[in-house]
């Protein structure tokens, strides 16, 4: 057996308190781009932008969740999730980003919740998926200062709507795609080409999540989480065999990317400080001059969980004389390599032994928060025959690393629970609708749902609350 997949057989079984869900994201599912006082969000403009998506698409219309969002709790109902994360699209409640809240786009939400409390749902709210305000990006998106303050006047005004029936907060999704796809290499919204813009950028988004940790706290939120996308960082020798010998450039090279990728983000939310490599990559480009005196004590306010995205490992190798790639400031001298894995539709290897080395080690360098999988899942090339859809490769996918996840937990690691991504499929950013993540097919013409298989045993795993 290599280390890429995991033991298939035997019983597991989770701890009793364990979260079963699903993660979903408003601008991939909801639709509805114009109605009820929606303002443009960076994302409008960048799919409408030609060239910047698969075929066009947009996500004016999605999964039409805004308006079928009754029949699509039911259907998690139905699969017995006891979760469900969804975003909040900050254009829907702030138009431009700023001033009063639009009361048409709070009552949508309103709606979801209690829809979710009536079906015996947990809400988790997310409350930045990447949506932002056109209008802020205008005014110099996160590379802006003020952004973050308005994201926390956002973030205030949301849960003075919803504070009395959502306890679980998220602030930022996946800060690092934003910083460096939206504003490094380019590849998502809004399209910006800056190793000093995509600094600048990460760093005004953890003083976002900062800001408005302090103020969802002030609140009352009774717990507030930061999800990242983490992965191990290995060197290809590494991805089949954990006790492969690596060499010291080699070794050096995984340290300095795993810097970049997940110390630059929880080392100041959790410990209050920059990693070195990071702030060297800034002075490399454009200088610290926006890291301001006081600003990490902000950004270090208390959290109570880090959501972990885990799709595959990141698979790095010394590269002497290489520039840094676009979307790494400070990757100068790295080679990113490729592993000896099966892949899924976007070509991402298969490592279900990666989450389990990450979650161990998060806990082990993170001790004082828990940990929650807020995405897991697999794009395959689904088709619907006979009114079904046989994923048998995605339900081996997430089989993996569910059996992974247990593997961190008995290991030690603090794991409260795993929303697999996705519930729909859905607009998957610049792959457009090409790309299928959910565990229910949509057909988006006539925007039927139908779940797969991987959905159907996915409702066994949370009834036996194991596998």
């Amino acid at each position: 057996m290599t280390i890429t997949t995991m033991e298939t057989r035997g019983t597991v079984v989770f701890p009793d308190d364990f979260v079963w869900g699903a993660a979903t994201a408003s601008y991939q599912i909801e639709g509805a781009a114009k109605e009820d006082g929606r303002g443009p969000s960076i994302w409008d403009t960048f799919s409408a932008t030609p060239g910047k998506v698969r075929e066009g698409d947009t996500g004016e219309v999605a999964c039409d969740h805004y308006h079928r969002y009754r029949d699509d709790v039911a259907l998690m109902k139905d699969l017995g999730l006891n979760a469900y994360r969804f975003s909040v699209a900050w254009p829907r409640i702030q138009p431009t980003g700023s001033g009063a809240a639009n009361q048409a786009g709070l009552a949508f939400y309103d709606r979801l919740v209690d829809a979710l409390l009536d079906a015996g749902i947990t809400p988790y709210v997310t409350l930045y998926h990447w949506d932002l305000p056109q209008t802020l990006e205008d005014l110099g998106g996160w590379t802006s200062r003020d952004t973050a303050y308005r994201f926390a006047d956002y973030a205030a005004i949301v849960h003075d709507r919803l504070g009395d029936r959502v306890s679980h907060w998220t602030t930022l999704n996946e800060p690092w795609v934003s910083a460096f796809l939206g504003y490094g290499n380019g590849v998502h919204a809004p399209g910006r080409t800056s190793a000093h813009d995509a600094l600048r950028a990460a760093h005004h988004l953890l003083l976002g999540h900062g800001l408005a940790a302090r103020a969802l706290r002030a609140a009352g939120a009774e717990e507030i989480m930061l999800v990242v996308n983490s992965a191990p960082v290995l060197t290809p020798a590494q991805v089949n065999d954990p006790a492969a010998a690596v060499s010291a450039a080699d070794a050096a090279a995984a340290d300095r990317v795993h810097a970049l990728l997940t110390r630059q983000f929880l080392d100041p939310a959790l410990l209050g400080r920059y990693p070195a490599e990071v702030l060297e990559a800034a002075g490399r480009n454009g200088g610290t001059a926006h890291i301001l005196d006081g600003d990490l004590e902000i950004i270090n306010a208390p959290i109570d969980l880090v959501g972990i995205n885990y799709y595959n490992p990141c698979v790095v190798e010394d590269g002497p004389g290489l520039p840094a790639d676009a979307a790494w400031p400070g990757s100068e001298g790295v080679r990113f390599a490729s592993a000896e894995a099966p892949v899924t539709a976007m070509g991402w290897p298969i490592v279900p032994s990666g989450l389990s080395r990450l979650l161990v080690r998060l806990s082990s360098d993170y001790p004082r928060v828990g940990l929650m999988v807020t995405e897991n899942g697999a794009a395959f090339d689904d088709v619907v025959e006979d009114g079904r859809v046989h994923d048998g490769a995605r339900l081996a996918y997430l089989e993996g690393h569910l059996r992974a996840a247990h593997a961190a937990i008995a290991q030690g690691a603090d794991l409260r629970g795993y929303l697999v991504w996705s519930l729909l499929d859905n607009f998957e950013w610049a792959e457009g609708y090409g790309r299928r993540f959910g565990v229910v097919h949509v057909d988006y013409t006539t925007q039927a749902r139908t779940p797969k298989d991987s959905a159907l045993w996915y409702r066994d795993v949370i009834t036996r609350n194991g596998l």
